[in-house]
């Protein structure tokens, strides 16, 4: 593991008693991409300033004729409206029988000139709750939802059956508190024991690593082969965000 700026190499050892020679593969994440798609890049932008002369008050105006009646959500192109005008998301859509608002056929109909005026206005994305101040256009909206820091995480450990969820700041706590078993070496220069690796089936070893004011998850992932052999992975990952892995190369 190195630190790109500036070039500091904390360096971690991976041991294994009765070890027989086996590739070893190594990975660097961040926890914000252990739950995406491998290989898709999300780009996020600010158009927070980008509004011209359009007030905050006048985009949280705007955007509020959006809100779906069921979910609070924001209906977004295509949009569709029942007999009465109204309108609903798509994703509680296909959950109603009926309009929520009048009770009439939740129908077909597009609403071209709610699509139109939605090109103009600027969202807030939705775990603005929980601190995002991004304003987004709903072409954006969505690629910057999967990716926001601000969303809810999964607990990080591997071969857990944890359902925990809660903010990023909030992962280290929750592995401290929940997953007292994991051992933190503090330092750039660590040695990983894996102990028992003649156990069979596919085992996980699991340590962390604080060093440059971030911790680092560090998995010793062991896999059998049909034809009987061994085969290892070695995993590094930033508990942080992704633009925060980008410091870092392993």
């Amino acid at each position: 593991m190195e630190k790109k700026h500036p070039p500091n190499k904390p360096r971690n050892h991976l041991s294994a008693a009765a070890c027989h020679p086996a590739p070893i593969h190594s990975s660097s994440a961040s926890i914000e991409s252990k739950y995406n798609i491998a290989g898709t890049h999300g780009s996020v932008s600010n158009h927070a300033g980008a509004s011209g002369t359009a007030s905050n008050n006048t985009t949280a105006d705007l955007a509020s004729l959006f809100e779906c009646p069921v979910c609070f959500d924001y209906v977004l192109p295509p949009i569709l409206q029942c007999q009465n005008g109204h309108l609903v998301c798509a994703s509680c859509r296909h959950k109603l029988t009926c309009c929520p608002s009048c009770r009439g056929p939740i129908g077909n109909i597009r609403n071209l000139a709610m699509e139109k005026v939605a090109t103009t206005v600027f969202f807030p994305c939705k775990y603005c709750q929980s601190g995002c101040k991004q304003q987004l256009m709903h072409t954006e909206k969505a690629d910057h939802e999967e990716l926001c820091e601000f969303r809810p995480y999964s607990c990080p450990c591997p071969g857990a059956q944890c359902k925990w969820f809660g903010s990023l700041d909030q992962v280290m706590p929750h592995l401290m508190a929940i997953h007292k078993s994991i051992t933190t070496l503090q330092g750039e220069d660590i040695v990983f024991l894996a102990t028992d690796i003649n156990l069979p089936g596919a085992v996980d070893w699991v340590m962390m690593q604080s060093c440059f004011g971030h911790h680092f998850m560090l998995v010793l992932e062991k896999q059998e082969k049909v034809d009987g052999h061994q085969q290892f992975y070695a995993i590094v990952q930033l508990i942080g965000s992704r633009k925060q892995a980008e410091n870092f190369i392993y």
